[in-house]
């Protein structure tokens, strides 16, 4: 992995989902970082909060952060696939150091 940058994504999910529900899905996409031969720290769980202002409808959702190293395909193919599912209301992935 000689390009691998650190990253650090932040995730509103539906606030529908439930704990259980919440932590399947962070780890299912995850699974993705660690199968390309990245990394990441323990997700943190910021629970369901107010959103801003509405996005698709929601008022609330349940905002999860990752730290994760990884090359850069591997952030863009997190970032279009989490964007492809309908428990996941907003993504942001930003480039650290």
């Amino acid at each position: 992995m000689m390009s691998a940058h650190k990253y650090e994504l932040m995730f509103i999910a539906d606030p529908e989902l439930d704990e259980r529900g919440l932590k399947k899905l962070t780890e299912q996409y995850l699974e993705l970082v660690t199968k390309e031969g990245g990394s990441f720290d323990e997700p943190d769980y910021w629970g369901r909060r107010k959103l801003a202002y509405e996005i698709a409808g929601k008022t609330e959702g349940n905002y999860v952060v990752v730290k994760y190293t990884a090359e850069p395909a591997t952030s863009d193919e997190l970032d279009r696939v989490l964007n492809l599912n309908e428990s996941v209301i907003r993504t942001k992935i930003l480039r650290k150091g």
